[in-house]
C-alpha cells in the first residue's frame, strides 16, 4: 500500500491533480458517445492516517458536491463526454479496495467506473442509525439493505389518514410531554435502500414536508440540505446527522462501534 518508491505527490495540489488526471484518461476512454453509458465514478482512497487530511483536501471532502460538480465534471464537458444527468461520485476512505478498481499508481487510490453494462454490484450492507437527540424506543438502530422502507416518526405503531397501520422501525417516544419529540411527526421519514447505486436514501414522507414539518440533513463539514419533496430522496454517507422537526437528532453511519 505505502510504497516509497513511488513518485509521491507530496501536497494536496499534487494529489489533487493526480487524481483528475487519472480520471481524466478513464473519461476519455468513453468518448464518442460511450459516456451516456457511465452510471458512477467509485474512488477508493487507502492512504495512511498521517496523510489523510491531505486526500481529504484534494476532493473537497468538506464540501460534498464540489469534486464532482465543478471539476470532474468539468473535464468531461472540455472532452465532450457526454455523462448522463443522473451519475454519482463515491469516495470512501478504505483499505478494502475491490478487486476490480483500477489502481492509481503514484498515489494510494483506485478508481471503479460503473456502466449500464458493468454495474457496480453491492449485494448487502449493514448500517446504523445513533439517537443524539430526542427521546427514542432505542438509543441506536442497526439497519440492513435489506428490501422495503425503514419507517421514521413518533410512535411505534400509528394509524394513517387511509384508516391503515404504519409501523416505525425507528421510533420516537409518543409523549407529547418531551419537548425534543414534538415536533417529529408520526409520519416523517423513511430509509430505503437502492441496490443499482448501492447506497442507503432518506426520504421525506407526507410529515416531514412543508408546511407541516421539516428534515434538514447535514454531511459532516457540510452545510445543511432540506429535503422539500417526497419524490427526491438524500443519499447517506458516513457521518450524517438528520434533524427532524425542531431538534431531534439522528446520526448515520457505518461504524459498528
Amino acid at each position: 500500500m505505502f510504497d516509497l518508491f513511488k513518485n509521491r505527490p507530496k501536497d494536496v495540489k499534487e494529489i489533487r491533480n493526480a487524481l483528475l488526471q487519472f480520471i481524466k484518461e478513464q473519461l476519455q476512454k468513453t468518448e464518442g458517445g460511450e459516456g451516456s453509458n457511465i452510471t458512477g465514478l467509485y474512488l477508493f482512497i487507502h492512504c495512511n492516517d498521517e496523510e489523510k487530511h491531505l486526500y481529504e483536501a484534494a476532493v473537497f471532502y468538506d464540501q460534498p458536491g464540489k469534486f464532482k460538480n465543478e471539476e470532474i465534471q468539468k473535464i468531461a464537458d472540455d472532452y465532450a463526454i457526454a455523462l448522463p444527468a443522473s451519475w454519482i461520485l463515491e469516495i470512501s476512505f478504505n483499505s478494502n479496495v475491490p478487486a476490480e478498481a483500477i489502481p492509481i499508481k503514484t498515489i494510494d487510490a483506485a478508481l471503479l467506473v460503473s456502466t449500464f453494462r458493468n454495474p457496480v454490484i453491492h449485494k448487502e450492507a449493514t448500517a446504523y442509525i445513533n439517537v443524539l437527540n430526542g427521546e427514542a424506543e432505542k438509543g441506536r438502530y442497526k439497519i440492513s439493505s435489506s428490501p422495503g422502507k425503514i419507517n421514521i416518526g413518533r410512535g411505534v405503531s400509528v394509524q394513517t389518514a387511509d384508516g391503515f397501520f404504519r409501523k416505525n422501525m425507528i421510533a420516537f417516544t409518543d409523549s407529547e410531554s418531551n419537548e425534543k419529540n414534538r415536533a417529529v411527526s408520526r409520519q416523517h421519514a423513511h430509509i430505503e435502500w437502492d441496490p443499482k447505486i448501492g447506497s442507503f436514501f432518506l426520504f421525506a414522507d407526507e410529515g416531514g414536508i412543508p408546511p407541516n414539518n421539516k428534515i434538514k440533513v447535514r454531511a459532516t463539514g457540510g452545510s445543511p440540505v432540506k429535503l422539500m419533496t417526497t419524490q427526491i430522496g438524500h443519499r447517506l454517507q458516513e457521518g450524517d446527522q438528520v434533524i427532524l422537526g425542531e431538534s431531534a437528532v439522528l446520526e448515520f453511519t457505518f461504524s459498528a462501534e
